[in-house]
């Protein structure tokens, strides 16, 4: 579990797992903060989990750090934002540890009670976009097996590790267990914009990835640019309005990117469009592969 300055919830997400009735000593918590300048680190401990302190504020070098130290067959990553029990875990595990299944994720429940309108639209539409289905990304959890990792040596230093794990598993080896996750949505428009071209970058930077490390497992499907219309707005009419949100927010997130200005972490270490209240049971870095 990479963690970048998540005090404020790390504890909602570590309760839920060390207070289910599932946990037990054959699950190996491993919280790898990464640069952070509060008590994501104090927080973590608290829950008597192991606690990895590393110096750079990087996500993938916090993912290899854990993974230098972690035993067990099978390896879910998972965000310090998602909250996943115990239970989740183990039928993940017990999905990977099917014949020919190498990686499992949880299915996607975006929570946008709490967001405005045109975060609402805006996920009216992304929710229902082809791109996520079969997938790895866009959960904020994600379990491999050791057959899986092994074909990889370190995580490589791009920001969409989940986008990587997709590619490094074939189609025919993922799968999707019907249990949800909660994925919470950023409360604001600005936050929602910054988010969007967060992923963005990271799209950006995976495609170059690939094109210089040809020798991927498996090459994921390319984006459509057109799929908001024909896959969604063609089928649903009545999510016309919502469309013109959607694209209104993925051409202001592309122009905000681009700006010199632009920092691609923006937005990390738990801004405003992650202080949140828990929700019940009902548990993706975000559901931030956005595709338009």
């Amino acid at each position: 579990m990479p963690a970048f300055n998540e005090e404020i919830g790390i504890s909602t997400t570590l309760r839920a797992l060390t207070e289910s009735p599932d946990f037990g000593p054959d699950i190996e918590i491993l919280v790898a903060a990464n640069g952070c300048t509060d008590r994501t680190a104090e927080v973590a401990r608290a829950f008597g989990v192991r606690v990895l302190e590393i110096a750079t504020p990087s996500k993938t070098a916090a993912l290899n750090a854990a993974d230098d130290v972690a035993t067990g067959e099978v390896r879910v990553y998972a965000d310090a934002d998602v909250t996943a029990d115990a239970a989740l875990l183990r039928r993940l595990a017990d999905a990977v540890n099917r014949p020919g299944i190498e990686a499992a994720v949880p299915r996607p429940a975006v929570d946008a009670s709490a967001s405005s309108w045109p975060v609402r639209a805006f996920y009216a539409v992304n929710t229902r976009l082809p791109i996520f289905r079969g997938r790895l990304f866009g959960r904020g959890v994600i379990a491999v097996s050791a057959r899986a990792r092994a074909r990889f040596d370190r995580f490589p230093e791009i920001t969409a590790d989940d986008m990587f794990l997709d590619a490094v598993v074939a189609p025919a080896e993922k799968t999707e267990i019907d249990v949800p996750v909660r994925v919470i949505a950023p409360r604001t428009t600005s936050d929602l914009i910054r988010r969007v071209a967060r992923a963005r970058d990271g799209n950006s930077e995976f495609e170059c990835y690939l094109r210089a490390h040809p020798g991927v497992v498996a090459a994921p499907a390319e984006a459509d640019a057109t799929s908001w219309l024909r896959d969604v707005v063609v089928r649903r009419p009545w999510l016309l309005p919502a469309a013109v949100v959607y694209v209104a927010v993925v051409l202001l997130a592309e122009r905000k990117r681009r700006s010199p200005s632009w920092d691609v972490r923006s937005g990390w270490g738990r801004p405003a469009e992650t202080v949140r209240v828990p929700a019940p049971r009902s548990p993706a870095d975000d559901t931030d592969k956005v595709v338009p």
